[in-house]
């Protein structure tokens, strides 16, 4: 069967599984060995977890993880959990004890595929190899359906050694399309935009999967109105565009929610509610939406959907377009004013000095280091603020953070399957020294798989976002201070090169030849992060409290 298991794959487009082989799974990974495909060994299993995430978000095909049963599986939890509720395709394998041990208490055996089940939107058991052909089928076309997610399969030891009663071939692949939109739905949700008087779009990642950016923009330079994006969508429309708001998902009231102050209509184009919680942009639950997206809404009393338009966006978009008044054309109330808080935040990060390096400054670096097609990946924490409120991305899935569960330590694996999906890019992994800490192993993976990437450390000896959360509740804080090992000679003993910046000036140089080298670069930055105080303290004066 462990052939039969490979063929399956072989036919759904796999190219990489990323994982550990265990005792119980030998006979899947030799395999794999005469098949066209790569197995990607990493250190942590979580880490193949997040390296299949990423693939999977960037190229909509869903990214594979293996492990053995037991302890190697519950370690695959994480990454699938993250893919589950950041709307990424994954298929997550491991290996499982033989049937007959499945009934009792048994070495290393707990009930798997129960385990994963509230984390994915499918978790089974291989009962028999007949069945393989149609569950690889069923998981692949389960992971890569709207609303894209996680799917688990366990694999018993015995399994991999049976016989199929007769010989079985792969299930062929049948191609989804999606709907047209309903006509009906359009008439009704162009009569509310129609009578608005302050519309505001806001677009979310299910726009990005969906390649809805140039619809998006069209629709949105037609009608003049406004787009904010969620941390997720952002690039789905370019920031520099003068219809532009920004993003939304700070912890705090920011400069975008001015554009939803006055709104009274908003336009979700592919918002999932777990990006973020929708009361940041409608506190009284007062304004109308107008939800495009594949599937229904969640229910949330700050989500009141007066119409649901179901189907592809693209089509839905031209078609309200069609629908509504010809020369109609909506005043942007505060845009004007929300790109020049912005921009004076961004022209102080250009011009800062001091060291360590303000947020401001890295953020700027960043992007004056990478074109516009580049990848940044940004691990949860401070540094993930400060990206996703001030990186100007252009381009959708260029700028990637976790905003459904918001795992730490997704960013260096994920720069891997990253790389793998996009090898024409270069990718950029940002993230705290919390977070890299938790699976820098894996740069180890990356120099012996010849995987070039960029990690830069965030230095601050600290978990400063939970720090600055206590700060603005508490007025005190504790429990988040570290100490850390010396970046540079540990980047360099696993083969990497290794740098270290003293001064503000030094960041930008040594971001461009790192990211222009064919190889591993790990670059430790001291950062300033007394500017958080100073940025709630800020928004608080200019906006009120939330």
């Amino acid at each position: 069967m462990a052939h039969l298991l490979v063929r399956c794959l072989e036919a759904e487009g796999v190219r990489y599984i990323f994982g550990i082989p265990g005792e119980e799974n030998i006979r899947f990974v030799d395999a794999l060995d005469e098949s066209s495909i790569r197995y990607i060994l990493v250190r942590h299993e979580q880490g193949a977890s997040f390296m299949a995430e990423i693939y999977g978000r960037l190229t909509g095909d869903a990214g594979v993880c293996s492990a053995t049963l037991g302890p190697g599986a519950i370690n695959l939890a994480l990454g699938t959990a993250d893919a589950m509720t950041n709307s990424s395709p994954l298929v997550a394998l491991a290996a499982q004890g033989a049937l007959d041990r499945l009934h009792k208490e048994s070495h290393q055996v707990i009930d798997l595929a129960r385990m994963f089940a509230p984390l994915t939107k499918w978790s089974a058991c291989v009962q028999s190899p007949d069945g393989v052909p149609e569950m690889v089928r069923k998981a692949f076309k389960t992971a890569q359906s709207e609303r894209p997610g996680a799917v688990f399969l366990a694999v018993p030891e015995d399994m991999e050694v049976a016989r199929t009663r007769v010989p079985m071939a792969p299930l062929p692949i049948g191609t989804v399309h999606a709907d047209a939109p309903s006509p009906t739905q359009v008439t009704r949700a162009a009569t509310i935009v129609a009578a608005a008087r302050h519309p505001v779009i806001l677009a979310g990642h299910g726009a990005a999967r969906a390649g809805a950016a140039p619809a998006l923009l069209r629709f949105a330079e037609r009608f003049n109105l406004a787009v904010a994006t969620t941390f997720h969508g952002k690039g789905v429309f370019p920031e520099g565009h003068p219809n532009a708001l920004g993003t939304v998902g700070f912890m705090r009231r920011d400069h975008t929610n001015l554009g939803f102050a006055a709104a009274d209509v908003v336009i979700c184009v592919g918002y999932e509610l777990q990006e973020f919680d929708p009361v940041k942009i409608n506190p009284r639950g007062d304004k109308r939406i107008v939800h495009l997206h594949r599937f229904p809404a969640e229910v949330d009393a700050h989500y009141p959907v007066a119409v649901g338009i179901e189907g592809d966006l693209s089509l839905a978009l031209d078609a309200l377009a069609d629908a509504l008044p010809v020369g109609l054309m909506f005043e942007d109330t505060a845009g004007e004013r929300i790109r020049s808080l912005l921009a004076e935040e961004r022209a102080y990060g250009e011009g800062a000095d001091g060291f360590p390096l303000v947020p401001q400054r890295v953020v700027m670096d960043v992007r004056a280091a990478l074109d516009p097609e580049d990848i940044v990946l940004v691990d949860t924490g401070t540094g993930k603020m400060w990206m996703s409120r001030l990186y100007p991305a252009s381009r959708p899935d260029t700028c990637l953070v976790s905003n459904g569960l918001a795992a730490m330590g997704f960013a260096l694996p994920g720069a891997i399957g990253a790389k793998l999906a996009r090898p024409d890019r270069r990718v950029l992994a940002v993230m705290g020294d919390g977070a890299f800490l938790m699976n820098s192993q894996e740069l180890e993976t990356a120099i012996r798989e010849q995987i070039p990437l960029v990690a830069l450390i965030l230095v601050d000896e600290e978990y400063g976002l939970i720090t600055w959360k206590m700060e603005l509740e508490l007025a005190r804080h504790s429990c988040t201070r570290f100490a850390n090992p010396d970046f540079v000679a540990y980047a360099e003993s696993l083969g990497a090169h290794g740098h270290r910046i003293d001064s503000a000036s030094a960041l930008l140089p040594t971001l461009r030849r790192a990211l222009n080298d064919n190889g591993v670069h790990v670059i430790a930055c001291p950062v300033d992060y007394s500017e958080n105080l100073r940025l709630t303290n800020r928004l608080g004066e200019l906006h009120g409290p939330f």
